[in-house]
């Protein structure tokens, strides 16, 4: 082995050593996340309505129907899920912290409060985000692992990659016939390498979840360095205008020209800023519980005024890629089709310290048990020479 090929083997082994618990319960995590939503929606009855020939009720009188189970409770996220789903009120309260009320959209009436630190997906989502650690220090870890992860795949492949072309043949298929550590071996390098492509952008979205700096970098590549002034603008308030009267909340009115101007969305999100200068927002998905093609609009929270209208057309490819990461990460972007591949490939992502490690371990015994020979050889080697 040549002297570059053996660096490339000590990175590959040691940085698999330091991060492979860490991949391990991402990977694992996220194959159990990619079908949370269909799995929820079979074994939740509240999670679906009975759709009926009428328009939903107004956002503040879901609102007020959550604040009256959780008085002194503050509001500021309101979602419609879409037509045959419950509402959801997401209340927040000094000692209660965050509850999901839901309601039927049509009728007012409460069907399920839920704590979402008692979500077993949540929680799945907290453990593949956070580790359950502090947010910041727990993404931190996940983030670098997950980084070095790419690093290893990427070495992994140039470690793997035969040489001749007679051997390419045999080596991208599993010799299921073999001893069980020639398929362990099999199962880390042919599994690895089909996974890769798929590994290095499920690694980039979900870095661009977790941080800034990824996210800015995916906006400035995708927008090839061009500046869109009208996304960089964070409208706000007029305080001034705070004793306007008008003649419906404004929630309810913003909610009600995001419904007219976005008559195909399924989905709206309502949220409120309680700061002085804050704004409420409203944004309009295409598809329910899917959030890659979207309309946002920006109200004056005091006036109701229109400040701000990001239509999905007129938003720049940046934009357009940084609201995809969620969709592409956990593969709903394609579909099914694209959610298998997504399970798939995190299983194979969870697999790999595992068969590596075994095939580091394998290794080791056997140059252990070589030891005792080549020393048993040179002996007998000086007995003959005397």
């Amino acid at each position: 082995m040549s002297k570059f090929k053996k660096a490339i083997l000590f990175m590959h082994r040691w940085l698999g050593f330091i991060t492979g618990l860490v991949v391990f319960i991402v990977s694992i995590t996220g194959c159990i996340f990619c079908f949370q939503d269909e799995i929820q929606d079979s074994i939740h009855n509240y999670r679906k309505v009975e759709v009926q020939n009428k328009p939903y009720l107004a956002p503040s009188v879901l609102k007020q129907t959550a604040l009256k189970q959780h008085p002194g409770a503050g509001v500021n996220y309101i979602y419609y899920y879409g037509k045959d789903r419950p509402a959801a009120v997401i209340t927040n309260h000094s000692t209660q912290g965050l509850q999901f009320v839901y309601i039927n959209p049509y009728t007012g009436i409460i069907t399920h409060t839920e704590d979402p630190q008692r979500n077993f997906f949540i929680i799945v989502e907290y453990i593949h985000l956070y580790l359950l650690l502090p947010a910041k220090i727990g993404a931190l870890i996940v983030g670098i692992s997950v980084i070095i992860f790419v690093l290893i795949m990427i070495t992994g492949i140039v470690l793997w990659w035969p040489k001749r072309k007679s051997d390419r043949k045999r080596s991208f298929t599993i010799k299921w016939n073999g001893r069980w550590r020639r398929v362990n071996y099999d199962l880390h390098n042919v599994l690895g390498f089909y996974a890769t492509s798929i590994t290095i952008i499920l690694a980039i979205t979900g870095l661009s979840i977790a941080f800034d700096w990824m996210r800015d970098g995916i906006y400035a590549t995708a927008n090839l360095g061009k500046s869109y002034a009208a996304e960089k603008i964070i409208p706000k308030s007029d305080s001034l205008l705070k004793s306007a009267i008008i003649n419906k909340p404004v929630i309810d009115q913003a909610f009600l020209v995001a419904q007219n101007k976005s008559p195909q969305a399924q989905m709206f999100l309502i949220y409120y800023d309680d700061a002085v200068a804050g704004t409420v927002g409203v944004t309009a998905y295409a598809k329910t519980l899917h959030y890659y093609n979207s309309d946002s609009y920006t109200f004056d929270k005091y006036t109701g005024k229109l400040l701000q209208f990001l239509p999905q057309t007129k938003k720049s490819p940046g934009m357009k890629m940084n609201e995809m990461n969620y969709d592409i990460h956990v593969g709903q972007i394609l579909g099914l089709t694209g959610k298998i591949i997504a399970f798939l490939t995190s299983l194979i992502c969870a697999t790999l310290p595992i068969t590596g490690f075994i095939i580091w371990w394998g290794k080791r015994k056997k140059s252990k048990k070589s030891k005792p020979r080549q020393v048993m050889h040179r002996k007998l080697e000086k007995q003959l020479a005397r």
